[in-house]
């Protein structure tokens, strides 16, 4: 089939095959793409809204012992700059992005073998108890295997766990790209596709709702991109877990892989990013645009290629820092962007439940606010 007859295919409502989908990375136009991508984000969304949320993004300690080369935010133990906040640390850190309007919070460290159990559990049951405003949105995949193998428990067990101390939500991170051949050469010492997968399968089995992200730009090919959707898809086929795809692009600074990647991906390559997950993910209701990790212009026009969300603003956040890359805005500017992509802006929870609707004509008093 021609890439023509893929996206009408698409667009007709049937589910691609992994071939359809490489053909479309190999030989659709970007406009093209974009186009069948754009409809079928209606499909899934209908109307000109555009969904937002308040967030930030803290870290509990860099301290890490996965040593992933694409990484330039961990540092072992002893190192300099290496570091692990106390729980009161960071439940006052909560309160203060509350103050600021904060809705999510989205927590996530190192992988760190010295931390019990029961910190991360104090973590979660305090932020519910003290900082009730907001979501916990805590913990990578990486970081609950890291607690299971600390805690000799099972990662069903330290899901329960951390779901009985108010946790409900969390994040995508720790995906990078579901190929085990790229997993062992970026993050080795990390666990496999399956490792990944399988938290999430049982995260949402216990009920918990999930992102799922990918992190492209290094050494993954067009067929590996091609197997991560495929892995995400068919999850979300057998539990219906995931809000949202993510995708963003490897950010090379201050990296070990800077040596072998040293450019950033394109803004073509994102909005065909975008493109191909709102063409593919056939049953995640919505995909991210980034304006923090591409770009704000870049995050803009990715409105027009699949996506309906803008993410967060990101009050707090230090991974991409540790890269050199540094993006920052506002929940006013955040709003203006939205609506100069020719979309109203509606601020959502975590779960995507409306707070807020701020049509193009209105102008938001908070302007200067978090």
């Amino acid at each position: 089939m021609t890439a023509a007859e893929i996206c009408a295919k698409a667009l007709a409502g049937e589910r691609l095959t992994a071939g359809e989908g490489l053909t479309l990375i190999a030989r659709a136009s970007l406009l093209e793409l974009g186009e069948a991508a754009s409809a079928i984000r209606y499909r899934h969304n209908p109307g000109e809204r555009v969904t937002f949320h308040v967030d930030t993004n803290p870290n509990y300690s860099n301290i890490c012992n996965v040593d992933c080369i694409f990484c330039a935010f961990y540092r072992h133990a002893g190192d300099e700059g290496a570091y692990t906040h106390t729980v009161d640390e960071m439940i006052a850190s909560f309160k203060r992005a509350a103050a600021g309007g904060v809705t999510t919070i989205l927590l996530q460290g190192g992988v760190n073998p010295a931390l019990p159990l029961d910190y991360y559990l104090e973590l979660v049951s305090r932020t519910a108890a003290e900082v009730p405003g907001v979501t916990p949105h805590f913990f990578s995949t990486s970081e609950i295997l890291g607690m299971a193998r600390v805690a000799r428990l099972s990662v069903p067990d330290v899901l329960r766990r951390l779901w009985d101390a108010g946790l409900r939500t969390i994040p995508g991170g720790g995906a990078e790209i579901l190929s085990d051949r790229v997993k062992r050469k970026i993050s080795h010492l990390k666990g496999t596709s399956e490792d990944w997968l399988g938290v999430m399968r049982e995260a949402h089995r216990i009920g918990y709702r999930t992102t799922a992200t990918m992190m492209y730009g290094h050494l993954e090919t067009d067929e590996d991109i091609i197997a991560h959707l495929e892995s995400v898809r068919a999850l979300q086929d057998e539990t219906r877990g995931f809000t949202a795809f993510i995708p963003w692009s490897f950010k090379p600074g201050n990296t070990p892989l800077e040596k072998i990647i040293p450019r950033y991906a394109t803004p073509v390559r994102y909005l065909q990013m975008i493109a191909l997950a709102r063409v593919y993910l056939d049953n995640v209701p919505h995909i991210q645009a980034s304006w923090f990790s591409e770009g704000k212009k870049t995050g803009q026009i990715a409105l027009h290629f699949g996506a309906d969300d803008f993410g967060g603003t990101l009050q707090e956040e230090h991974v991409h820092e540790a890269a050199n890359f540094v993006n920052r805005t506002s929940t006013g500017e955040c709003i203006r962007l939205i609506h100069e992509a020719g979309f109203d802006a509606v601020q959502r929870t975590t779960l995507y439940d409306v707070l807020r609707v701020f049509e193009r004509a209105a102008v938001p008093a908070e302007e200067g606010a978090v």
